[in-house]
């Protein structure tokens, strides 16, 4: 009895199987898959038009911080590397962003706060700590900007906060990219 089960089963499913191969082959032109393994290229996406329904994305991309861009130490000259040398270093606390996605685009709205302290060999300067935002969409960068922050450390302080916000960056967002949001210092530019 359960063998005549398993039977009906599987004869159930091939036709299935068969029917929806049949539904698939006209969808795509015939027997061939003519969409699989295709990708548009980014000028496809950059001219294809949007689509009378908003996309909606589950979430705002993800923001990191560049792996070796976390901190940024400025060292008396001739002294790199030495900590007794360290005039000043940079380092970020925190990083937020928030997201709108309508009409094929995601805009994004980014920022940090950060930290500059003061070595032993700082002063009263104002120091200006290059700061980079970029947005990668599936690994090709969509946008890149260097900010140059000027930060003052009056004494008796050792530490001062600044805060960098980026707005209105737009992204071209078709659906199923992988979009990611990278910070971190930039001293070489």
């Amino acid at each position: 009895m359960l063998a005549m089960k398993l039977v009906k089963a599987v004869a159930v499913l091939s036709v299935a199987s068969l029917s929806l191969s049949a539904c698939v082959g006209s969808f795509t032109g015939g027997g061939a898959n003519n969409l699989q393994d295709k990708s548009a290229t980014q000028a496809e996406i950059a001219n294809s038009t949007p689509s009378a329904f908003p996309i909606v994305a589950s979430e705002c991309p993800e923001i990191r911080i560049r792996p070796g861009a976390e901190a940024y130490a400025i060292y008396a000259k001739g002294q790199d590397g030495n900590a007794k040398g360290l005039r000043y270093q940079a380092v970020i606390d925190k990083q937020s962003r928030n997201c709108l996605v309508s009409n094929g685009l995601i805009t994004v709205k980014m920022g940090v706060v950060g930290r500059l302290l003061t070595g032993p060999q700082g002063g009263n300067d104002t120091v200006n700590v290059p700061l980079r935002f970029a947005v990668e969409r599936d690994s090709l960068s969509v946008f890149s900007q260097k900010y140059d922050i000027p930060i003052t450390i009056a004494p008796p302080n050792q530490t001062e906060e600044f805060i960098k916000v980026v707005e209105n960056v737009a992204i071209p967002y078709v659906g199923g990219e992988e979009i990611i949001i990278w910070v971190g210092f930039d001293p070489k530019g």
